[in-house]
């Protein structure tokens, strides 16, 4: 994987990982700011138990480049609500326009404006991503977001969240008493925990809560990225996997996350949200709308240069620099 791919400043790794590194606005060093108590090892956000903040609060102890603060979202001062990038095509082509600038900064000329988008999209989807994967990783709980509950600011890498309404299992200590609900995930659901029955069930939940929360942001970022929903649904099913992979490895689980990410974007997995696209010429994998596989071609390579992964997008960086193309691209991976 190349260097550019990430968000806000990204590095390359020696297995094809990627995360935030330096770049033209210099290092980040930030720690993250997630509200957090904790009570017999149960996160509460003023005294409502969630899903997230003990996993966004580890997350900036070893990503000090990506702070997350659970607060309502913010705008102005560089802030962009999620709510404003799907619905003013002004707020994402301001978004669109940092990788634009970052993008003649770092290659020395300009990006095309669809690979300037497309590098937007994947830095965009990237940190956000985590908001969900993390909180199910570390937690088993996934949260019931929308673009409306969140935030970012691309330069100083930070995200808010509104914790509201998550999905956990039977034992977990916020649990309902009450028999399990099904996994079906409303489009704006009340605070509280959901209670799915079993681990399949959960991970059916954090793709059809990916799915929803990612719908309305690809149709935004469509006529920029200038491709069609199976590119972008690739290009989001990347940046969802890159995420908890570089993320799994800070935390010193790498493997688990390899394999959690195989089993959780496996062909014929069950319960993601949205119909089969008509125009593929086999019935669409259970696990639309993402890209059926991970994407891993085998055993963590330790200090080798080539990449464990395959993505199943490209991200054309390499229109700007030959040289660019990223380790773990399909163009060279697949051929």
């Amino acid at each position: 994987m190349s260097a550019h791919s990430t968000w806000p400043t990204p590095v390359a790794t020696a297995v094809g990982r990627t995360g935030p590194g330096t770049g033209p606005a210099g290092p980040a060093t930030a720690r993250s700011t997630a509200t957090l108590t904790t009570t017999h090892g149960t996160a509460t956000t003023h005294g409502t138990a969630a899903a997230g903040p003990t996993a966004y609060r580890r997350l900036g102890q070893v990503l000090p480049a990506l702070r997350v603060r659970c607060a309502p979202p913010r705008s102005g001062r560089g802030w962009l609500a999620g709510a404003d990038l799907v619905a003013r095509p002004a707020a994402l082509r301001e978004l669109i326009s940092h990788d634009a600038r970052q993008g003649l900064a770092r290659y020395g000329q300009p990006l095309r404006p669809d690979v300037a988008a497309g590098i937007g999209l994947h830095r965009f989807v990237w940190p956000v991503a985590l908001l969900f994967t993390l909180p199910w990783f570390l937690e088993r709980r996934v949260p019931l977001l929308a673009p409306g509950d969140i935030a970012v600011r691309r330069r100083t890498g930070e995200l808010t969240v509104r914790p509201g309404a998550f999905l956990c299992l039977p034992d977990d200590p916020a649990a309902p008493g009450a028999a399990a609900v099904p996994t079906a995930v409303p489009p704006m659901p009340p605070p509280g925990a959901r209670t799915v029955p079993d681990e399949a069930a959960l991970a059916a939940g954090l793709r059809s809560a990916l799915a929803d929360f990612l719908t309305p942001v690809l149709d935004a970022f469509r006529p920029e990225v200038r491709r069609g929903p199976r590119t972008l649904w690739a290009m989001a099913t990347d940046a969802v996997v890159e995420g908890l992979w570089y993320a799994g490895g800070l935390l010193g689980e790498e493997e688990r996350a390899r394999t959690e990410l195989a089993a959780l974007f496996a062909p014929g997995a069950a319960g993601a949200s949205g119909p089969p696209d008509p125009r593929t010429a086999r019935p669409a994998p259970e696990c639309a709308p993402f890209t059926p596989g991970a994407g891993f071609t085998g055993p963590a390579s330790g200090g080798t240069e080539r990449s464990d992964r395959c993505r199943a997008s490209c991200c054309l960086v390499y229109t700007a620099r030959a040289e660019a193309m990223c380790a773990g691209c399909p163009r060279v991976t697949r051929g």
